[in-house]
């Protein structure tokens, strides 16, 4: 059994996440010492390794904690694969549009782009400006 700082240390998340993760079901309500410390059992460490993970891959906390939900159900099924293939969709979209946005600042940068109310007014500009309807 770890302290709430042992664990907070040994995985980089601050005591503040281990209480928020409590809340959310991501993390087990740890047991108590005599003192009121929290202790945490040993598979806490992976637990919090596994949601750190799954956030860096572009989950949401609310989709991890659906994800343990299967886990802790015991029940194999494709949940994992059917979102990984949907997070794949979505990350590939944002790279598409961050893509755009590279090539329209890397163009703006090379045509001396200095001022966006002048360059607004420019056919010439390389930055997309988006005409607002007028009412």
């Amino acid at each position: 059994m770890m302290r709430a700082g042992e664990l907070a240390a040994v995985t980089g998340v601050n005591r503040e996440t281990l209480r928020y993760y409590e809340r959310r079901g991501l993390l087990a309500r740890p047991d108590r010492s005599p003192g009121g410390h929290r202790l945490y059992p040993a598979e806490a460490v992976t637990r919090l390794r596994v949601v750190k993970a799954a956030q860096r891959l572009g989950f949401t906390l609310e989709e991890v904690g659906e994800l343990l939900d299967v886990g802790r159900a015991h029940r194999r099924d494709a949940s994992l694969q059917v979102r990984a293939r949907e997070k794949v969709v979505e990350v590939e979209a944002r790279i598409a549009d961050l893509t755009t946005i590279r090539d329209d600042l890397a163009a703006a940068v090379a045509m001396g782009c200095d001022d966006l109310h002048e360059c607004a007014t420019s056919d010439c500009c390389p930055i997309p400006f988006v005409e607002l309807a007028r009412g």
